[in-house]
């Protein structure tokens, strides 16, 4: 395994896709010691074992901990998997199918359209604020608030609600235990924010049940199959994958914009195929997580039962295999486009139609309110490779 991977050097995270380029041309399935995974670095075997059910993103619906030849998790992190292994994300088999069923019930593609106007209205007050102060941190002022407000907006939580202001930490520190190998006290953040929210979202549940309104969980209390847990994990899981996806896509998205000093065209079609582009050209979510159920065998190599898979989905976006010569450049008319940032096979992201909608909403506003954008400082990677995003990122208008 080239040394070249390193995901806690930051020069790595700056621009891991030299690594990249390194892993796919050595091989299919590379073994990483420092956390004990198979690296799979080439989008065909990506794309195949995300669809491959001898995977799974947990292993308790077949096997023990003893059986599979793993430690029990550390009790004092309960809270945060009872939260997390509830989630669509991270349940398997029979469970899986059936609260995605139930929740696709209630997260309608009628509803994520019916928010359209109300995602433009956020997309375009934020924005207008950035103009307005002449510039400021894109992340801070325009990123980061128009996802959170849009899940506000979708589970009904009022704006002079306690809780809407702690959405954003309480998803940060959740998503805190998602990157290898996470400290101590990232997992103590995880827990208390699982605590939280999930007592705030019990809350709201039981306010809905006295008093339905238009919202996603009136819409989930509605379906009376789910568990209250069911519809805490689904909750916090909305929030978290499209929070993520959004914030990193939008501000990652600028920066590359900005470098590389060209525009998207803004007719809405021409702008859709941009944010796909942007989407794949620098992937928010770089490692997606499997575990081996059954023995499987990657280019010769035999993956064993009870390891674990990265898949590199930001190496899958960039492969030449699939995207031709110009996979490491940035076209924003690429007409063929396959990437899989959203995942695929029967984890891919239930909420992929509402981060698009955003993101467009998003571009299309800086198109229009904030033409002459750009950079006023070069901005500074935070720590994290699974999740990747800068500090902030400062322009002027």
């Amino acid at each position: 395994m080239d040394a070249a991977f390193d995901p806690w050097a930051p020069e790595f995270v700056a621009d891991p896709y030299p690594a990249y380029a390194e892993l796919r041309a050595t091989g299919r399935a590379h073994w990483f010691a420092p956390t004990r995974q198979w690296l799979i670095p080439r989008h065909a075997d990506v794309s195949a074992l995300l669809r491959d059910r001898r995977l799974g993103r947990t292993y308790t619906h077949r096997f023990t901990h003893e059986e599979f030849g793993r430690a029990a998790p550390d009790p004092a992190y309960e809270p945060f998997h009872t939260l997390n292994d509830h989630g669509l994300l991270d349940l398997e088999g029979a469970d899986h199918t059936r609260v995605r069923r139930l929740v696709s019930r209630a997260f309608t593609p009628a509803r994520v359209e019916r928010l359209a106007p109300a995602v433009r209205r956020l997309a375009a007050g934020l924005v207008g604020e950035l103009v307005a102060r002449g510039g400021g941190d894109l992340l801070a002022l325009v990123a980061e608030p128009l996802p959170v407000a849009v899940i506000a907006e979708m589970l009904g939580i009022p704006e002079e609600d306690e809780g809407r202001a702690r959405l954003r930490p309480w998803s940060a520190a959740i998503c805190g235990m998602f990157e290898l190998n996470p400290s101590e006290e990232a997992a103590r953040r995880a827990v208390r924010a699982s605590v939280e929210f999930s007592d705030y979202l019990r809350g709201l549940i039981a306010r809905r049940r006295r008093e339905p309104g238009e919202d996603l969980i009136s819409a989930l209390v509605g379906v009376e199959e789910l568990t209250e847990q069911e519809m805490i994990s689904t909750c916090v899981l909305l929030l978290n994958a499209g929070h993520e996806a959004t914030v990193n896509t939008a501000v990652n998205g600028w920066w590359t914009l900005l470098r590389h000093g060209v525009r998207p065209d803004p007719d809405p079609e021409k702008l859709s195929t941009a944010v796909e582009e942007l989407l794949r050209y620098d992937t928010p979510l770089q490692m997606f997580e499997r575990w081996v159920l059954d023995d499987i065998e990657v280019g010769g190599v035999t993956l064993p039962r009870g390891t674990e898979v990265a898949l590199l989905l930001g190496s899958a976006n960039r492969d030449p295999a699939r995207f031709g010569p110009t996979a490491g450049d940035l076209d924003l008319t690429r007409p063929d486009n396959p990437h899989l940032t959203f995942g695929a096979g029967v984890h891919y992201c239930l909420g992929a139609p509402l981060a698009r909608l955003e993101l467009h909403a998003l571009f299309a506003e800086v198109l229009r309110q904030a033409p002459g954008l750009r950079l006023a400082a070069e901005p500074v990677w935070r720590q994290g490779y699974v999740i990747r995003g800068f500090e902030e990122l400062l322009v002027e208008v």
